[in-house]
């Protein structure tokens, strides 16, 4: 039996290199390429990858558009990088937060014509790995050779993007009672999704049956709302509303899925924050930064219900866009239920946002 790692593992494993500042190396093809997430860099290895050739600094079109940089590739642009550039000129095309200002980072040249494949693939890794999306590659012969020679990860796109575009299979890891504040009839059910992320969680409320709609709500983890009490967001006084609504129908499913800051991690939302006391609503600090409006995959949270034996739920939600993916992923939504609460001077603007940008229904 083999024992060294399958692609799954090989990704997860890339993604731990990236967040430690260590490049991998990607093949698709037979083309290679060294990929350095951009937010991890040193100077030191700044230098040797520079020494090794033509660089780019591969950013979403999101961020491209914010820098006047032209996205040859669609979703993505290559940046050459300049052979005077520094590791502080790298931060701050790949950061926004000094965007205002020092406004004028360019002109930039923009590769343009040949296949961006592995560029592509440098970027939705770093993303993946809760990192700013923007990543230096730099072609490489042999790339198999050079990833053994440097005792780095090598990954093979061809095969590992496609399993990039799918969700992780949940395995159930352990139940357990948990009485609450909200009922004291609970049980706390664990996921854990096969390719080493994040934990999911699931939070039963009584003995729902299996064979009605069960009152449901998918939410997701928001540290500074759930558990520091933040005024800037709706999301504490949401879970607990919707805990204790469940307590008192004697019934319901609550899946905590571990999706901070709208799919982007603690550390980007808290920049997104940061550029919000800058001036820009929420979707506008999302797109600054290189992200879509909303990262989230609630296919997670279809299939940790399919998992438990449902297949329909009284959704508890105010977004639209919840209901259309549920549904596409199988479950069916009998009822939307509204959840408006936690309404404060201080998340007036990002409420408004919600509902003029993202369709919620406040």
């Amino acid at each position: 039996m083999p024992l060294g790692p399958d692609i799954v593992e090989r990704l997860n494993r890339g993604r731990a290199d990236l967040r430690m500042g260590v490049p991998v190396v990607l093949v698709a093809g037979g083309q290679g390429a060294l990929a350095l997430a951009a937010e991890a860099l040193t100077p030191e290895r700044f230098i040797a990858l520079m020494t090794l050739g033509e660089t780019v600094l591969a950013i979403t079109a999101r961020r491209a558009e914010t820098l006047r940089a032209r996205p040859y590739d669609g979703d993505i642009a290559r940046l050459i990088v300049p052979a005077d550039a520094t590791p502080a000129w790298i931060a701050a095309v790949a950061d926004p937060a000094d965007d205002l200002t020092v406004p004028m980072k360019g002109p930039f040249d923009c590769s343009r014509g040949d296949d961006a494949t592995l560029a592509r693939a440098g970027v939705e890794l770093a993303k993946s790995a809760r990192l700013l999306p923007a990543a230096l590659i730099v072609p490489v012969a042999e790339p198999a050779r050079f990833a053994a020679r440097e005792s780095l990860t090598l990954i093979d796109w061809d095969r590992a993007g496609p399993i990039m575009l799918d969700t992780s299979p949940l395995h159930p890891v352990v139940a357990a009672r948990l009485p609450m504040a909200a009922a004291e009839a609970g049980r706390l059910h664990v996921f854990r999704p096969e390719d080493g992320g994040e934990e999911h969680y699931a939070i039963e409320i009584g003995q729902p049956p299996r064979d009605r709609p069960v009152l449901a709500r998918l939410h997701s983890a928001c540290f500074t709302g759930d558990i520091l009490g933040s005024l800037k967001c709706d999301c504490g006084p949401q879970l607990r509303a919707a805990l204790t609504l469940m307590g008192q129908k004697g019934a319901g499913i609550l899946l905590y899925l571990n999706q901070e800051g709208r799919g982007i991690g603690l550390a980007n939302k808290m920049r997104a924050y940061s550029l919000q006391d800058q001036g820009f609503d929420t979707v506008e600090a999302n797109h600054r930064l290189g992200f879509e409006d909303d990262e989230r995959d609630f296919r997670i949270g279809a299939g940790i219900l399919k998992r438990l034996g449902f297949s329909s739920v009284r959704l508890l939600t105010n977004n639209p866009a919840k209901i259309r993916m549920m549904e596409a992923a199988g479950i069916r939504v009998s009822e939307r239920v509204p959840l408006k609460v936690g309404r404060t001077q201080h998340n007036d603007a990002y409420l408004a946002t919600k509902a003029s940008r993202s369709g919620h229904l406040l």
